[in-house]
């Protein structure tokens, strides 16, 4: 900007606006530049006043996060937020009944711009209009977490209902098998490996168990999902055109009852009551389950680091079923609030957040970052782990999801899975009582 014929009082009012000097400065510049005190007064109170900087919007996350996660979570948000020119992101924890709030405050018209949605969450609310239909956004979005194409399809499937994109997955946990090494050693029983097939864990899960010693060979409650079992003798349960639950084919009938024969059988696991008196995470980490089930992101692997009372466990792939080695992955979505006032921003602070996760959680599902660096950077502890991991995650599905979900996960438990486990009918009679009863919820 030009101020007069006077070039010396020209750059010096360009260097206030520029650099926003003090007072004291501008006057000892004005000095050394020769420029009279009346000169620049008269050319101050005629400029104008530097702009002020823009102020961020405030964009509010809900999660159920606890407060160790929500601490860290709260590292990867500063980062973001030092970062972004227009948001900032307001944490909000809510670990005690997150989805009875969640729903009060939709319902209510308040509920936060962005929140976290399990899977089986996202259609349902979807289907309610409560979320962010955000698919044209993204296709015109060159950001690495906005690219849907480097997502593992089967994860991404889960943030989408109707061929219509409301959410960007976090996380990716495929199951894997924990296992206790010394247990093996001093059984004489070699480790886990890929050969393993259903018949070959059933084996030396009779092996390893002691009852008398309170020792078991592995551990079922509901978890692992039948599910993943059924998967892996070619069956399903809900079919992935939404058209109907075929849990009375011969594929499902088989792993339901190769589940049932394990859980809850002290020849190869802990009794019901044991594992309600002694916990079910609990007994693997004291050293009592030589083979568990668990997610990616667990910490079974280096439990024994944070505390020597700890179990030592490795990892190994999940055995293979009858057609597939199919692993459940556990997925969760951050998603946008249908009523938020700043959808812009919002937006913008969902693909910026959900890339500041994707190098903080285990395992990003992302192919791009499916590798043992990525997982290292993240997690330390789990480097030994990694290869097993990335390993797993071709073979990783997570559930068809249907809007009323929770209603058919309830009806699949009450009427299918509990009367089955506790020998209140076989799989073939209970499958055919329940199959009418899910159908009836399918969209």
């Amino acid at each position: 900007m030009q101020w007069g014929h006077d070039p010396k009082l020209a750059q010096l009012l360009d260097e206030v606006q520029r650099l926003k000097l003090s007072r004291r400065s501008v006057l000892r510049r004005a000095a050394a530049l020769g420029v009279t005190g009346s000169a620049l007064a008269t050319a101050l109170a005629a400029a104008p006043a530097p702009a002020r900087a823009q102020s961020k919007t405030r964009i509010r996350l809900a999660t159920w996060a606890g407060a160790d996660e929500a601490n860290e979570l709260q590292g990867v948000i500063d980062k973001v937020n030092q970062e972004a020119t227009n948001f900032e992101i307001v944490s909000e924890p809510t670990p005690a009944d997150y989805y009875v709030k969640l729903q009060t405050t939709i319902a209510g018209g308040t509920a936060a711009d962005l929140f976290w949605l399990s899977q089986e969450y996202i259609a349902g609310y979807a289907d309610q209009g409560a979320l962010l239909d955000i698919t044209d956004r993204l296709e015109g979005d060159s950001r690495p977490a906005a690219n849907l194409s480097d997502y593992f399809e089967p994860i991404l499937r889960t943030a989408q209902y109707q061929e219509r994109t409301y959410g960007l997955p976090w996380i990716s946990q495929p199951v894997l098998l924990y296992y206790n090494p010394d247990l093996f050693a001093a059984a004489g029983i070699p480790e886990p490996d890929d050969t393993w097939d259903w018949q070959r864990f059933q084996e030396v899960a009779a092996q390893l168990t002691d009852p008398s010693k309170g020792i078991y060979g592995t551990a079922f409650n509901g978890w692992p999902p039948v599910q993943m079992f059924i998967w892996q003798a070619g069956g399903e349960v809900i079919t992935q055109d939404l058209s109907s639950c075929p849990v009375d084919s011969p594929e499902a009938i088989q792993a339901a009852e190769f589940y049932a024969s394990i859980i809850f059988n002290e020849e190869y696991a802990p009794s019901e009551a044991t594992l309600q008196e002694q916990g079910f995470g609990e007994m693997a980490k004291a050293g009592k389950v030589a083979m568990f089930f668990g997610g990616a992101a667990d910490d079974l692997d280096y439990a024994h680091k944070k505390d020597p009372a700890n179990a030592r466990m490795k990892v190994a792939l999940v055995p293979k079923g009858p057609q597939s080695r199919t692993t459940f992955a556990w997925t969760a979505s951050t998603v946008i609030y249908a009523g938020t006032e700043n959808a812009d921003a919002a937006y913008d602070a969902l693909v910026a957040l959900t890339e500041g996760i994707h190098h903080w959680k285990v395992v990003a599902p992302r192919q791009s970052l499916a590798n043992e660096e990525t997982i290292t950077a993240s997690v330390p502890d789990k480097q030994e782990s990694a290869p097993t991991i990335i390993k797993a995650m071709p073979d990783m599905r997570s559930f068809n999801i249907i809007p009323r979900h929770q209603e058919w996960d309830e009806i699949f438990w009450n009427e299918f899975q509990d009367p089955l486990y506790h020998g209140e009918g076989t799989a073939q009679e209970l499958a055919q009582s329940v199959r009418p009863k899910l159908e009836e919820l399918l969209p």
